[in-house]
């Protein structure tokens, strides 16, 4: 029996609501979330603020659940966390996996980006959530 993969994303907004996102310097050096696969024992909700922590240098504390989203091409869930940091801390690039973070407004998102982490932001800072499971399809870039 094959184990089943997660991972899990977190949604860290400034005070002008402005949403963390950090650019890969792997693949398309696109941008994403600050997220990552699961490791053995661990939750989601400690998937990403380890994630967070190894990408950003930022400690957060992780709160409401915004979206489940299930990938059938790797039969993965992926679970997408609103999470805090204090203010004062200030993210960095703390991993070779990453180029850059920053704090983008989510109208005017930077490419390349991905049509998963464009619709999990969408997903997060909607006010009235209907549903928290997705199931998604092959990603798209814009």
């Amino acid at each position: 029996m094959s184990d089943k993969l997660m991972g899990a994303a977190a949604i860290i907004a400034n005070t002008e609501g402005q949403v963390l996102l950090v650019k890969h310097s792997y693949g398309k050096n696109n941008w994403d979330l600050p997220g990552g696969k699961s490791e053995v024992n661990e939750s989601a909700q400690q998937t990403a603020a380890r994630e967070v922590l190894e990408e950003t240098g930022l400690q957060v504390e992780i709160g409401e659940l915004t979206g489940i989203y299930y990938d059938p091409a790797y039969d993965m869930h992926h679970f997408v966390f609103i999470a805090v940091s204090d203010g004062n801390q200030q993210p960095i690039p703390s991993s070779p996996e990453i180029l850059e973070c920053r704090y983008c407004s989510p109208d005017d998102l930077p490419r390349p980006i991905s049509d998963f982490t464009c619709n999990r932001i969408r997903d997060a800072l909607q006010s009235n959530r209907h549903t928290l499971f997705h199931a998604i399809g092959p990603r798209q870039w814009v």
